[in-house]
């Protein structure tokens, strides 16, 4: 496989001669990130840090001998808020960079907050529904921005194949 042809626009003739225009050397990308960008990577990590301290919390009430049917249950529980907890600070962190597959990856995210907050929010715990709703509803949306999408198009840069 060949490598894709240079952009004689962006690359100087010579080593010498000064390039024109701005140094890119992530294929065009300004080194700005939209504000857009910046609110589904601020929400992701707030999401991450509230998995985080229920986790905690979780995990308190397990040691302190708080009753439960299946330890072992607790225990993945726990596990599995762990994991998210990391999934979704990955995410932050990696969307704020401009990687693509975090788009996918928010969007799993807040369509599991939305299964949570819909009912939360139905069954009369009004406030607690709205905190997991509204959030979740504004990153879907921004996720589909034009800016996010644009920003959001980086790829793993793989090894020259010569």
């Amino acid at each position: 496989m060949s490598r894709p042809p240079v952009n004689p626009a962006g690359s100087p003739s010579s080593p010498d001669e000064p390039r024109n225009g701005p140094d890119r050397s992530d294929g065009g990308r300004s080194d700005t990130v939209p504000a857009a960008a910046k609110v589904v990577a601020l929400v992701a990590a707030v999401e991450a840090t509230a998995l985080l301290t229920a986790a905690g919390w979780y995990g308190y009430e397990l040691l302190s001998g708080s009753p439960v049917l299946s330890f072992w249950g607790a225990v993945f529980t726990l596990g599995l808020l762990l994991a998210f907890s990391a999934w979704l600070y990955a995410v932050a962190v990696f969307l704020y960079r401009g990687y693509r597959w975090t788009r996918a990856a928010a969007l799993v995210a807040q369509l599991f907050v939305l299964t949570v907050g819909v009912p939360a929010l139905t069954s009369g715990l009004v406030l607690a529904g709205l905190a997991m709703v509204v959030p979740a509803v504004t990153v879907i949306v921004l996720l589909f921005s034009r800016t996010v999408i644009d920003h959001a198009s980086r790829t793993g840069s793989a090894p020259p194949a010569l």
